[in-house]
């Protein structure tokens, strides 16, 4: 292998990397931002519970 060849191969895998990287990034990004919606509808849940808190303690089924 030349080394023209070579310094090709080494820069498309620094690329790779580069865009692998953003796009964990951008998942991680997006992974906490479902994770504080997720804190906040257990907090809002919790208010409910604290208001109302006969709510939900009771299930009527038929069969």
């Amino acid at each position: 292998m030349n080394i023209s060849g070579l310094s090709m191969a080494i820069s498309q895998i620094n690329t790779q990397t580069e865009v692998g990287t953003a796009l964990l990034s951008k998942a991680m990004d997006a992974n906490e931002t479902m994770g504080e919606g997720i804190v906040k509808m257990i907090d809002k849940s919790a208010m409910e519970r604290s208001v109302n808190p006969n709510i939900g303690s009771n299930i009527d089924f038929y069969a």
